[in-house]
């Protein structure tokens, strides 16, 4: 899978978990499912799993063994930059700490999930060669 392919795969993908959330918020509206700064949430995460996907895609199509140390370092930077964001908000937040996290925590993983999906993809077409 390109990266022209991944990019619109991606804000499809990114299009439909806002439309879901846009769904849930006006379905329940009074219910606080999902917390005041999810929208900053959600365009970090979005953005940094972006750019992991893009250091990983660069990495594979050079040489495989640079495509090793290329996926870790994406990922092990989509990490720490992704835990150093919760750590500040969290210390920073007053109001409900525990529907950030949930909030947080669950966008994170559908991100990955989606960005491992799509280089598991790329890896097994290398396989292939």
């Amino acid at each position: 899978m390109g990266l022209t392919r991944f990019t619109i795969y991606y804000i499809v993908f990114g299009s439909f978990l806002a439309g879901l959330v846009g769904l849930i918020k006006f379905f329940f509206p009074q219910v606080l499912l999902f917390t005041p700064n999810f929208w900053m949430i959600y365009f970090f995460l979005f953005l940094l799993t972006y750019i992991a996907y893009v250091i990983s895609f660069l990495g594979i199509n050079r040489s495989a063994q640079i495509g090793v140390f290329a996926i870790m370092g994406g990922i092990i930077i989509k990490l720490l930059f992704a835990m150093t964001f919760a750590l500040v908000v969290v210390l920073k937040l007053s109001e409900n700490q525990l529907v950030f996290v949930l909030n947080y925590f669950s966008l994170y993983l559908l991100f990955t999930l989606f960005e491992v999906m799509c280089l598991l993809r790329n890896l097994r077409h290398q396989n292939n060669k």
